[in-house]
């Protein structure tokens, strides 16, 4: 009798995964970040990925990262947790967001005002900085729960034959 796979992706691997792959959609050439909305049926309802809005050239707007704020594309960037939560299909309320950096405290906002449950983030690189910092402390205040996705193994990408 063939028994069935023990070794599947949970649906943190799985959810992490495809936040790593739509992040690949961003043209930012120093920072690709995604995001992935599930709903309590582990359903995605909505992705995300850091860019510019919908209808800008991004021929037309700076991709620096130092010099006076319209010179850069802090100005104009919308971050991969906002365009998931644009981007939804349904409410997110109750829903939990897969994303590859910890969120900022603008997308905390987004969170917060959008009803998503949990966080669950790859990356926290900029910790110590004061919009995390701010961000944390809402999450908080909000009683919104977020966690470290740890993962479990090396992903495999080659064909079952």
């Amino acid at each position: 009798m063939t028994e069935k796979r023990k070794d599947v992706l949970s649906w943190d691997e799985c959810f992490m995964q495809i936040a790593w792959v739509i992040a690949q959609r961003s043209k930012d050439p120093s920072t690709q970040a995604g995001a992935v909305i599930v709903d309590q049926n582990n359903i995605i309802i909505g992705l995300g990925y850091n860019g510019f809005p919908r209808g800008c050239n991004d021929d037309e707007l700076p991709w620096e990262r130092e010099g006076e704020l319209a010179d850069t594309k802090y100005a104009y960037v919308v971050h991969a947790e906002e365009n998931a939560v644009y981007n939804a299909n349904k409410n997110t309320g109750g829903c939990k967001i897969y994303t590859t950096l910890f969120p900022c405290n603008e997308c905390a906002k987004t969170l917060i005002q959008s009803g998503i449950k949990e966080v669950i983030y790859a990356s926290d690189k900029y910790h110590d900085q004061p919009p995390w910092e701010a961000s944390r402390k809402m999450l908080d205040l909000a009683k919104i729960k977020y966690r470290q996705y740890r993962p479990k193994f090396k992903l495999k990408f080659e064909a079952n034959e």
